[in-house]
This record gives C-alpha cells, structure tokens and sequence, in this order.
C-alpha cells in the first residue's frame, strides 16, 4: 500500500514545483489546465533559446512519462541538465531540479543537477541533499493544499506583467 506522500508525490510534476515558488495562484490555474504559456513572448524566447543552444544534445526527455528534463550527461555520474533563459526565478528552477533529482532517486537513480544559463554563460550545480528532501515533502504538501483548494487571491509581484497569466489575474486594472 502506497503511503499518502506517496500519492502526492505521483501528481506532481517540475513545473508544479517551480511555479509553487513563482507564484500559488499560477501554478494552481496551471494545474487545472488552465494553460496560458504559448502566446507568451517570454516564453516563446525561452523555448528558441531551448532549440538553439546545445544542440549536440539530445534535448526534451521524458522518464517514466511523468518528468522532462532539457537534456542529460554521463560523467562519472548521471548529471541531468536544465536550460534557463534568466536567473530572476533562480530559487523556483533550483527546486525544480531537485525536484528531480529526487525523483530518480525514488526509482533508484542518482544523479546530479546543473543549471544552465547561456545568456549569461553560467551553471549552477546542485546535490539532492537530506535537508532538501525533507524540504520537498513539505512543499509537497503544500501544493496538494494549494491545488486542491479555491483558485488562490491574486498577489501582484515585480514579475506579474511578463507572466502568461497577467491578463487573467489583472484584465480588471488594464
């Protein structure tokens, strides 16, 4: 029998995380698939930045159908790989890899993480260390909270107009 972490656990994805970090009220319309992010411009340049760096690697792989990460690395070690356009939401795309970092080591894996920033031609490498894993079980938890309840109040933060879901949240002040 599946614990109820567990459970939780099985229906969060990368993005969840990240968003949980960026924004309750995104990631909640997010998760009700309520998806704004393909007419956005930043997301647009984000995802063409994407196809045009790194392109020796195999890009956008999928585990297990339930993670997809940017691209991936054999050293001496598995070292999954995140490309990123900015380090303005740096906080939401380190959790993100770990995220999955502990993902694959919930299926056995160990792996590390590296964030990729080519506009500023600069990584950041990250571990899967306990006091994080203990971090993600709260945040876990959270956002089964957060998902499960009403769409949260929109809070408007220094990012709000570059997000795919600016107009939704404040088409009333525009």
């Amino acid at each position: 029998m599946k614990s109820e972490l567990m459970m939780i656990k099985e229906k969060i994805t990368g993005v969840d995380v990240s968003y949980y970090f960026i924004c309750h009220r995104k990631l909640w319309l997010f998760s009700h698939n309520i998806q704004m992010e393909n007419e956005n411009q930043n997301v647009q340049i984000g995802r063409q930045l994407h196809e045009d760096r790194y392109k020796r690697q195999k890009k956008d792989i999928t585990i297990l159908d339930t993670i997809n990460i940017d691209f991936l690395k054999k050293e001496e070690q598995i070292v999954i790989h995140e490309i990123k356009k900015s380090k303005k939401m740096e906080k939401a795309h380190k959790y993100q890899m770990y995220f999955y970092l502990d993902f694959l080591l919930l299926h056995g894996v160990e792996a590390k993480g590296e964030l990729n920033y080519p506009l500023l031609n600069q990584k950041v490498s990250l571990e899967l260390t306990d006091e994080i894993r203990l971090e993600l079980e709260e945040i876990y938890r959270e956002i089964k909270t957060i998902v499960s309840g009403a769409l949260p109040d929109k809070k408007k933060k220094n990012y709000c107009t570059k997000c795919a879901y600016y107009e939704f949240c404040f088409c009333d002040e525009i």
